[in-house]
């Protein structure tokens, strides 16, 4: 799951973070959460989150079937 882009399926109000966010996943901290970080359209880091995996949705930008 590390560096997978994912967006937020809940809030995160700790850290100023809405459901929609989109992050990227930079280290698997146990089985159930993962650390993302978000950063604006320039590229710079506004927030780093632990975030249970079950409240995010990995994004995919190529064609997946379904299984």
């Amino acid at each position: 799951m590390a560096l997978d882009v994912v967006a937020l399926l809940a809030n995160v109000p700790d850290h100023r973070l809405a459901r929609g966010n989109v992050g990227t996943v930079v280290e698997e901290l146990d089985g159930k959460t993962v650390l993302v970080e978000f950063s604006d359209d320039g590229g710079r880091s506004y927030a780093v989150a632990p975030c249970p995996r079950s409240e995010l949705l990995i994004l995919h930008y190529v064609p997946e079937a379904a299984a």
